[in-house]
């Protein structure tokens, strides 16, 4: 039975240009040998179909500490998949998250849209994490493509007072 994310409303929005074509954009986003040079080294893994599984794969081979489902996958277009962070009680306190990428030609150059979206309203303490997280994913994908390069980008550690509100609802972080 497919996901209704019919009350899915974004939280997060990034629309970027590249100078890249939709091809080499959708290789970018879906190979895990592409993403680790510029999602913290990290390899996302899709299988590309609706109902197919996707994981982050962290550097060091543990466990994946984010997983979901493909929910839309319109190959070159448009991909929408849940995106859940393992930690205990997480996705059972604040739902599922969505996140969805609309490629779109645009001259010379390739309009991506990010979206981060809930099925519920969520603090920004709470979503202090992924604000502080894409733009450096969004910044080493723009860079990779144009340049042959992706800058390291130090973000550190989950934001405090993201850590805080988890905590205050009852979910432990690592």
């Amino acid at each position: 039975m497919a996901m209704d994310i019919s009350q899915f409303k974004p939280a997060i929005v990034y629309t970027i240009y590249i100078v890249s074509t939709p091809e080499k954009v959708w290789q970018a986003l879906t190979s895990a040998e592409f993403s680790q040079k510029y999602f913290f080294r990290n390899a996302v893994e899709f299988d590309l179909r609706v109902g197919g599984v996707f994981f982050v794969h962290t550097p060091d081979g543990s466990a994946p500490r984010i997983s979901g489902e493909v929910i839309e996958c319109d190959p070159l277009r448009k991909l929408t998949f849940t995106f859940n962070v393992n930690w205990p009680g997480l996705v059972e306190k604040l739902g599922p998250t969505l996140v969805t990428y609309e490629i779109e030609p645009v001259g010379d150059v390739v309009k991506l849209t990010f979206a981060q979206s809930h099925d519920r309203p969520l603090s920004d303490d709470i979503l202090s994490g992924g604000r502080l997280g894409w733009p450096a994913i969004l910044s080493g994908l723009k860079s990779l493509l144009e340049t042959g390069t992706a800058p390291v980008i130090p973000i550190g550690p989950p934001p405090p007072r993201m850590l805080a509100a988890l905590k205050a609802m009852g979910i432990e972080t690592p």
